[in-house]
């Protein structure tokens, strides 16, 4: 099917035909043929790179030109989210279409957003958006679900099963369309939202996977390969021979040592694969890298670049990680050495993908176990660049041949898992219970359970069960105060509403106001550790040696904390892990050095971005919890402490920071000089400004002009000395 014969308005084709797009692929074509122009609710199924996205695109381009409206595109991660809000502001954008990015802050309508015509987010953020009422949702007229498989993931599936269920019953004139390249049950799936199921198995890169034992890859057609024993070392002697192929490798490993370790190991081979230009090119893209962030993590990376090898893993800041994936899609870095975190979406193809190791470490039942089909096929799905290679190819390593045997059965001739409801977790229908109720939309318990028999659990299992668990969700909820019930009738009390829009599992709110109702003095490690303690929050989980020096923070500052040490086992481990969290948070906010951090913490700046963003969202919720219930000094505290952890400054430095491009480094380099507010930039001189280290004559130029201009930091923290003031 040509571009030129689809059922689009003239400047959608042409801009097609300028990108280079003359025909469908086969999936395309076959969502044509199924609806997809005609407003049809899809589930397709389609491999890697086959071109999933112009699915979205086209029917994006469809809704918008027939019926206005604005379209949802829905992604599982915030680096997904950001890749495909580039992909659909170029095309979009050159034909008039205002596109957004919309991820974080969850307690905001984002009522910007009328003005958009696309709107990219998370499923996260799209839930949020629902509990404010945003007032243009109603304007939707296509939802596109990416990555639509995730409802079967345990953490995160139940948010997005309920998302879509809540949407397609807000909008039920929009078109829901979900992509993905692994789902099994697929007629299920696409039953339950009422959608055409599109099944394509082409690809426009040939994928064959098999399995390597003793210098042979057996593939899983019948064929096989021959990878000549250079190194005595199986994954040295297939990165080896598609080196010397010109092609690049994806090896997937499920540790961050091993993947540094790894990465270290391969960057001999990968040096000597590097032409001239590749070598000025990674230079460049160290010289980068540095100048932006110089931590151990930062440094260690830069050094494996400059031989064409990295490592890749969420620890790694996003800045350090796109550099790694552009300079892997240009071809000047031969091999990156990745955590599954790169398999999840993000668009970066390879000639050889090799899978080092199929056991991973499951930190809640603290046991290592094989990783499923699904998971796999995932990182399989990565072989093959398209328009550079004709073949890819994806290959496990087995050490003995009863191993070889098992893999090619368990895994390459295996079908993915089926893809399950994960709604009947407790924690889950907690939120969203809670949300249904508060947001109007159910106020009885009878409306509850009719929203809960459109889930994909009631569609899979006895729904009876999940009507017995909500009952007993509904009378925690009443019983904590955030709803209130009175015959058949449900009502949130404004409580509840506040916790719904605040985003919070309702055991959070329970745990901030219990501990915030006490009559102590409260510090930042009694904050911190109360928030480390909620279900929110992310685990740093504990290793050998931290028991000892956790144990003695316990002894000594056990008056700071948020409650006494339990006497149960695992409860003291639970009570130590998330003091862990907040002594962290308390370092970054003490402006504890960033490698110090690192290392002590074992995290990296990844990590510490996600905790800190936690962090932040957690102390504005508590702040807000605070106000609601008049506990005034709580919040003069928690408000301070917010721009704290957002900055990682002490109080002193939070005015220097609210000007844009000042960071906790630069700040106190200022303040150190004698520079400690607004007041003191506005009064020195550009020569003065620029003889601090770090600041320099442009620096100093933009500062003066930031501080004239009033250009501060988007979200401006309350001055310090105007707190009395404002209260």
């Amino acid at each position: 099917m040509k571009v030129e014969d689809l059922a689009l308005p003239e400047s959608v084709k042409q801009a097609l035909l300028k990108r280079g797009i003359r025909e469908l692929f086969p999936p395309q074509e076959m969502a044509v043929r199924a609806g997809l122009l005609d407003g049809v609710n899809l589930v397709v199924m389609a491999p890697t790179a086959s071109g999933k996205t112009l699915i979205a695109v086209l029917a994006a381009a469809a809704q918008l030109a027939r019926r206005g409206g604005k379209v949802l595109y829905l992604t599982p991660l915030r680096s997904l989210a950001s890749e495909k809000f580039e992909e659909l502001s170029d095309l979009f954008g050159e034909l008039g279409y205002k596109v957004a990015l919309s991820v974080g802050d969850y307690d905001s309508s984002d009522e910007w957003l009328e003005r958009y015509d696309l709107i990219v987010t998370t499923n996260e953020k799209a839930d949020s958006l629902i509990r404010h009422g945003a007032s243009w949702l109603p304007q939707v007229s296509l939802v596109v679900a990416d990555e639509i498989h995730m409802v079967g993931e345990a953490s995160r599936g139940p948010t997005l099963e309920l998302l879509l269920s809540r949407l397609r019953r807000l909008l039920p004139e929009a078109q829901v369309l979900g992509l993905s390249a692994t789902i099994s049950n697929l007629e299920e799936i696409a039953g339950w939202l009422d959608a055409k199921p599109v099944a394509c198995n082409w690809r426009p890169v040939t994928l064959k996977e098999g399995v390597y034992y003793d210098g042979v890859i057996e593939f899983a057609d019948g064929t096989s390969r021959e990878v000549e024993r250079r190194h005595d070392d199986a994954l040295l002697d297939l990165v080896d021979d598609t080196l010397s192929e010109g092609g690049q490798v994806l090896v997937f490993t499920f540790r961050r040592r091993s993947a540094i370790a790894v990465a270290t190991r391969l960057a001999a081979l990968t040096e000597r694969a590097l032409g001239r230009n590749e070598r000025a090119r990674l230079k460049a893209v160290c010289d980068q890298l540095l100048s932006r962030e110089r931590n151990v993590v930062s440094e260690k990376l830069a050094a494996l670049l400059s031989k064409g090898a990295a490592f890749h893993h969420a620890g790694l800041s996003n800045f350090a990680r796109k550099l790694v994936e552009d300079a892997f899609r240009g071809n000047a870095v031969k091999v990156v050495v990745a955590t599954p975190t790169l398999a999840a979406g993000v668009n970066l193809p390879a000639r050889r993908v090799v899978i080092a190791d199929r056991h991973k470490y499951n930190v809640e039942l603290g046991v290592h176990e094989e990783i499923s089909v699904m998971e796999y096929k995932q990182m399989a799905g990565r072989a093959g660049r398209p328009k550079y290679d004709k073949v890819g190819e994806a290959v496990l390593v087995a050490r003995t041949l009863d191993e070889a045997e098992y893999l090619m059965e368990e895994y390459v001739k295996a079908s993915p898992e089926r893809i399950a409801s994960k709604l009947s977790s407790e924690r889950a229908l907690r939120s969203q219970l809670l949300a249904e109720i508060a947001s109007g939309l159910s106020s009885t318990l009878n409306e509850l359970q009719e929203t809960l028999s459109r889930s994909l659990y009631a569609r899979q299992y006895d729904s009876g069960y999940l009507a017995r668990l909500a009952e007993n969700v509904v009378r925690e909820l009443a019983a904590e105060g955030f709803i209130e019930v009175k015959g058949e009738l449900l009502r949130a009390t404004s409580l509840g509403r506040r916790v719904s829009e605040l985003y919070l599992d309702p055991r959070t709110a329970s745990l901030v106001m219990s501990t915030l109702s006490a009559q102590r003095r409260f510090t930042d490690l009694t904050y911190l550790h109360m928030l480390a303690m909620t279900p929110d929050m992310p685990r740093l989980y504990l290793r050998k040696g931290d028991r000892e020096w956790l144990d003695e923070i316990v002894e000594k500052r056990e008056g700071e904390l948020a409650g006494p040490p339990p006497e149960d086992p695992d409860e003291y481990e639970f009570y130590l892990a998330s003091l862990k969290v907040a002594l962290m948070l308390l370092d970054w906010i003490e402006e504890k050095p960033d490698d110090y951090i690192y290392e002590r913490y074992d995290v990296g700046p990844g990590d510490l971005y996600s905790f800190t963003q936690t962090a932040e969202w957690l102390v504005h919720a508590a702040a807000e919890i605070s106000k609601l219930l008049g506990y005034t000094s709580r919040f003069k505290e928690l408000i301070v402490l917010r721009e704290r952890v957002k900055h990682g400054v002490r109080t002193e430095l939070l005015e220097l920071v609210s000007i844009k491009g000042i960071g906790r480094v630069r700040a106190r380099a200022l303040f150190a000089h004698g520079f400690r507010s607004l007041a003191d930039i506005a009064k020195a001189s550009e020569g003065e400004l620029a003889r601090v280290p770090g600041i320099g004559p442009t620096l100093a130029k933009r500062l003066k002009e930031a501080v004239s201009s009033g250009e501060l930091s988007v979200e401006q923290p309350l001055p310090v000395t105007g707190l009395d003031a404002f209260f």
